[in-house]
C-alpha cells in the first residue's frame, strides 16, 4: 500500500501543478526586422499581423519589431503601403526570428509627391485610403437596400446645475427640478420630452440616382408633437445618412468636410496611435484634428483595415469652438461592415448633439438619433417608377405591439431607455408643459386645430394688418385636417376692412385623386384687395413678405376677383405637372387706362379689364425630397441638384369673359453648392418673354422691396413697381463663407459671425407697342401714371453682410450701382445705399 501512494503521488502533484505549469510557460516571442527585398533597407511602420488572430504590431523607424504571442498560429503576415504582402510560417519554437523582405509592388505611379522625412505614417494610409475609395463606397453599388431601424430621443438638461455664489436656478430650472426625470450616462438629470421609433425598408439606385424609403411601422411621443405621418418621415432613415466616403457630410444644414473626403490633408492634421483589433480586422488607429481649432470640421478616430485600406470605424466631434449655433458637441459614431462584394456599408450609427444653454438661466438639451442597416441587399435595382414617391408610409404604420418593436430592435433597450419612454407621457402631460408644447406647435405650423370639429385655424401670421386703404384689417382663416377626410381639403379665409368696410374672401376645394403618385384637382374663388407689383406670382412662398405686405401704404391697390381650377400630378421623381385655367378682373383704386392699338375691335379707353388664361407648368426638382404632411405635401428641400420651373401662359379671347389673346414664357432655375472650405453659394436664374400688347399689370414686375428687411427673393433697393419688362433676364447670387475670415480673428472667434456677399442683377426692356398702349389720361380725363423701363444697362445691385449676430440676426449692406439717380412714375425717389437687416434661427 505504501508503495502504490508513493507510485501514485506523483502523478497527483503533476495533475494538480499542471494549471500553474501552463501560466508560467513564457509566452512565445516573434521577431525580426523588415527590409526592402532590392535595397535592403529597414521599412518603418510595416504592418505585421498573425493570421486568424486578433495580434499585431509595426515595425519602428529601421523596421525591426518584437510580437509576443500567447498561442501559437501557422503564419506571419508582413504588409506595407507600396509593397507586395509576404507571409512566413510560424514554428513551434519560444523564440523565432523571422528577417521579412518585401517586394515593390507593380504600380504605376500617378503622382510622384515628396514629403518629409519622419512624417507622420498616418499620411501615407489616409492618402491609400482616399485612393481607394471608389473601392468601397456603397455609392458606387448598382443598387442596394436595407432594413432600417432608427431611434430617436430628445431630453432637457443642465437645469440643475449650481449657479455662482450659489444662487439658486432660475424660475424654469426649479419647474424642470419638479418633473419626472432620468439619470443620463453622465450621473446628471435629464427630462425626456420626446421619443420615437421608425422601422423602414431603404432602398437605393445610382443610375439613375434614386432612393426611396417606405415606413412600415413608426411610434412617436412627445411634448408639443403627435404621432403623425410628419413626424414619421423626418425620423426615418431618410434623414439619417451619413457617408463618410463622400467629400462632406450634410449635418444640421452644414456642409463638414470627412476626413477620407478630397480635402484631407488641407483640412485635417494625422497622427497615427495604435495598430488594434476590430471585430478580427487588424486596424490603424489614427487620430485626426483640425488644422485650425475654428474652423467647421471634425475631430476624432478613425480605424482603417491594414489589409484593404477601407473604413471599419469612425468616432468624429465637431466642439463648440466651430462656428455652428446652440450646439456644445455634435458626437457621430459610426461602424462599418463588409457586404458580400467586398464594399464597406455604414451598420451602425450613433448621432449625439448636445446643446448649449442660450442664456446663463437656461437648461440645454441633448438629442441622440440612433440607426442600423440589416439585411443588406446589393446590385437588385428595382425599376425607375418603383422609387416614386422616395418616402412613403404604410397605411398600419401606427399599428405595432410591443411584441414587435422586441423583435426588430437591434439590441434590448436598456433600463435607463425604458423608463425614459415611461416618463415621456409623463412630463407631456404635466398642464403647463402641455401649454408650451401646444404653443411651439402653433409656432412651427401656424394653425391651432380644433379637434371635435376636425379643423384647423390660421395661419395666425395673416391675422391682423393695417395699411392705407382697408384700415385695421382682421382675418380669420380655416382649413379642414384628416380628421374630416383623407380626400377632401376644404379651406378659405374671411377678411374686413374696417375703413373700406368691405369684406374679402377665399374659398378653395382640393380633392387628392391618387397619393401614388400624388395626384390632386382643385377649385378656387377669391375675392381681395392686390396690389401692382406684389402678387403671390413674383412674392412666391415667402409668406412672412406676404404678410408684411399689407402694412403700410399701398400704392396702386386694385381689387380682384380670381376663379381658378387647377389640375397636379407628380409624372416621377421631382417631376410635376400643373394645368391650370384662371379667371380674374382688374379693378383698379387708381387712375389706370388702357387702350388697345391692333387687332382690336374695341378701340376705347377701358380702365377695368377681365382675363382668362390657360397655364401650364413643368417643374424639376430630381433632389428634392417630398413630405406628407396629413393631406398637404410639404417640400424638405434640395441639396445637390437645381430644381428648373418652366411656365407657360395663354390668355384666351372671349372664354369667360376674356378680353386679350396673349402668350407669356417664364423659365427659371435656382441651386446651391458647396466650394470647399469657402463655403456655399446660392444662385437663382431666371428668363421671359410677353410677345404681346396687354396692360402693364399682366407685364412681368420684378419684386422691389421698400421696407427696412432684407428679403432673399426681392431687390432690395427696387421700389415697387419702379420697372416694367416683357423681355427679362435675372441672376440673383449669394455667397455665405461661413465665417471663413472671422474664425481667423481672435477677437471676432468667439462671437461666430459669418460674412457673406451677394449680387442681383436684372436686364430686360419693353416693346414701343407695349408703351403706347398707355394713354396720358383716362376716360374721367385724370392723368395716367406709366411706368419706367430698363434700358440697355441693366439693374445692378450688390452688397455684403454679416450672419449669425446673436445667433438670429444678419445685417446687409447695400449698393445700388445702377439707375441712382431714377425716379419712379409714383414721384419716389430711389435710395443708392441701405442697410438692411434680417433674422432666422440657424444652425
Amino acid at each position: 500500500m505504501k508503495r502504490r501512494i508513493q507510485s501514485i503521488f506523483p502523478v497527483c502533484l503533476l495533475l494538480l501543478m499542471w494549471p500553474m505549469l501552463v501560466v508560467a510557460q513564457p509566452p512565445y516571442t516573434v521577431s525580426g526586422r523588415v527590409t526592402d527585398a532590392a535595397t535592403g533597407e529597414g521599412i518603418p511602420f510595416a504592418s505585421i499581423a498573425v493570421k486568424g488572430q486578433t495580434t499585431g504590431t509595426t515595425s519602428d523607424a529601421e523596421g525591426r519589431y518584437s510580437l509576443q504571442l500567447k498561442q501559437l498560429s501557422d503564419s506571419l503576415l508582413v504588409l506595407s503601403l507600396g509593397y507586395q504582402t509576404r507571409s512566413y510560417p510560424i514554428l513551434p519554437q519560444t523564440t523565432q526570428l523571422i528577417d521579412a523582405q518585401l517586394t515593390a509592388a507593380a504600380t504605376k505611379l500617378q503622382e510622384v509627391k515628396v514629403y518629409a522625412k519622419g512624417g507622420d505614417p498616418a499620411y501615407r494610409v489616409i492618402r491609400e485610403t482616399v485612393r481607394r475609395r471608389s473601392q468601397f463606397d456603397p455609392a458606387q453599388l448598382k443598387a442596394y437596400e436595407y432594413d432600417s431601424y432608427t431611434k430617436i430621443e430628445g431630453y432637457i438638461n443642465n437645469f440643475d446645475q449650481k449657479r455662482k455664489n450659489n444662487k439658486r436656478s432660475g424660475p424654469i430650472g426649479r419647474l424642470l427640478g419638479k418633473l419626472p426625470a432620468i439619470t443620463d450616462e453622465n450621473g446628471k438629470t435629464a427630462v425626456p420630452v420626446f421619443i420615437s421609433e421608425t422601422f423602414s425598408n431603404f432602398f437605393a439606385r445610382t443610375d439613375p440616382e434614386k432612393v426611396k424609403e417606405r415606413i412600415l411601422k413608426s411610434h412617436v411621443t412627445g411634448v408639443g408633437v403627435s404621432d403623425g405621418g410628419l413626424i414619421a418621415q423626418l425620423t426615418g432613415a431618410s434623414f439619417q445618412q451619413y457617408n463618410f466616403y463622400r467629400n462632406s457630410l450634410y449635418v444640421l444644414r452644414k456642409d463638414i468636410p470627412s476626413p477620407i473626403g478630397s480635402q484631407w490633408e488641407t483640412v485635417y492634421t494625422f497622427r497615427l496611435k495604435d495598430t488594434v483589433a476590430l471585430d478580427n480586422v487588424i486596424c490603424y488607429e489614427i487620430e485626426f484634428a483640425p488644422k485650425r481649432v475654428s474652423d467647421l470640421a471634425f475631430g476624432g478616430t478613425v480605424w482603417i483595415d491594414t489589409l484593404q485600406m477601407a473604413l471599419t470605424q469612425v468616432d468624429a466631434r465637431v466642439d463648440k469652438r466651430a462656428n455652428i449655433n446652440f450646439v456644445d458637441e455634435l458626437h457621430i459614431e459610426q461602424e462599418w461592415g463588409a457586404t458580400s462584394s467586398g464594399l464597406r456599408f455604414p451598420t451602425q450609427t450613433q448621432v449625439t448633439i448636445d446643446t448649449d444653454q442660450p442664456t446663463p438661466r437656461a437648461p440645454g438639451a441633448l438629442i441622440r438619433f440612433f440607426a442600423t442597416a440589416r439585411n443588406i441587399t446589393e446590385n437588385q435595382p428595382k425599376e425607375v417608377t418603383f422609387y416614386d414617391p422616395s418616402i412613403e408610409l404604410a397605411d398600419d404604420y401606427r399599428e405595432a405591439n410591443a411584441a414587435f418593436w422586441q423583435r426588430v430592435r437591434p439590441d434590448s433597450l436598456s433600463s435607463d431607455e425604458w423608463r425614459a419612454m415611461r416618463v415621456v407621457d409623463s412630463v407631456r402631460n404635466v398642464p403647463l408643459i402641455k401649454a408650451a408644447g401646444e404653443i411651439i406647435k402653433l409656432g412651427v405650423l401656424g394653425y391651432k386645430p380644433i379637434e371635435p370639429l376636425h379643423i384647423d385655424v390660421g395661419p395666425i401670421l395673416y391675422s391682423y394688418a393695417n395699411n392705407n386703404v382697408e384700415g385695421h384689417r382682421f382675418r380669420l382663416g380655416l382649413r379642414t385636417n384628416t380628421g374630416f377626410s383623407r380626400k377632401w381639403l376644404l379651406s378659405g379665409y374671411l377678411a374686413y376692412g374696417t375703413q373700406d368696410e368691405r369684406f374679402k374672401y377665399s374659398a378653395n376645394i382640393e380633392y387628392i385623386l391618387n397619393r401614388k403618385p400624388w395626384t390632386v384637382i382643385g377649385v378656387r374663388r377669391t375675392y381681395d384687395l392686390e396690389r401692382v407689383g406684389v402678387s403671390a406670382d413674383n412674392i412666391g412662398n415667402n409668406s412672412l413678405f406676404a404678410a408684411y405686405s399689407r402694412f403700410g401704404t399701398i400704392r396702386r391697390p386694385y381689387f380682384q376677383e380670381e376663379n381658378l381650377a387647377y389640375f397636379r400630378r407628380e409624372m416621377g421623381r421631382g417631376f410635376t405637372q400643373t394645368l391650370a385655367l384662371r379667371n380674374r378682373t382688374f379693378e383698379p383704386l387708381f387712375p389706370f387706362a388702357f387702350q388697345p392699338q391692333v387687332r382690336d375691335d374695341n378701340q376705347m379707353i377701358r380702365n377695368s379689364y377681365r382675363t382668362t388664361e390657360l397655364i401650364w407648368e413643368t417643374r424639376f426638382a430630381p433632389d428634392e425630397v417630398m413630405l406628407q404632411n396629413d393631406n398637404v405635401r410639404v417640400s424638405a428641400g434640395a441639396t445637390r441638384k437645381p430644381i428648373y420651373t418652366l411656365r407657360y401662359t395663354a390668355g384666351v379671347r372671349d372664354l369667360f369673359g376674356g378680353e386679350f389673346a396673349y402668350h407669356r414664357v417664364a423659365l427659371g432655375m435656382k441651386h446651391s453648392f458647396r466650394m470647399g472650405v469657402l463655403g456655399r453659394t446660392y444662385y437663382t436664374l431666371g428668363a421671359g418673354i410677353i410677345p404681346s400688347t396687354i396692360p402693364y399689370p399682366l407685364l412681368f414686375t420684378p419684386l422691389g422691396n421698400e421696407s427696412s428687411f432684407y428679403v432673399g427673393n426681392a431687390y432690395n433697393l427696387m421700389n415697387y413697381f419702379e420697372f416694367i419688362c416683357d423681355r427679362w433676364a435675372t441672376v440673383q447670387f449669394e455667397h455665405n463663407f461661413n465665417g471663413l475670415l472671422f474664425n481667423r480673428l481672435p477677437l471676432l472667434r468667439r462671437l461666430k459671425w459669418r460674412e457673406l456677399i451677394t449680387a442681383k442683377v436684372l436686364a430686360g426692356s419693353v416693346t414701343s407697342a407695349n408703351l403706347a398702349a398707355i394713354p396720358p389720361t383716362d376716360a374721367k380725363g385724370q392723368p395716367v401714371a406709366g411706368f419706367s423701363s430698363l434700358s440697355q444697362t441693366p439693374y445692378v445691385e450688390v452688397g455684403y453682410g454679416i450672419d449669425n449676430i446673436f445667433k438670429v440676426l444678419r445685417v446687409d449692406a447695400i449698393h445700388r450701382l445702377t439707375y441712382r439717380d431714377n425716379i419712379t412714375p409714383s414721384g419716389i425717389a430711389v435710395t443708392p445705399f441701405a442697410i438692411k437687416v434680417s433674422g432666422w434661427l440657424a444652425f
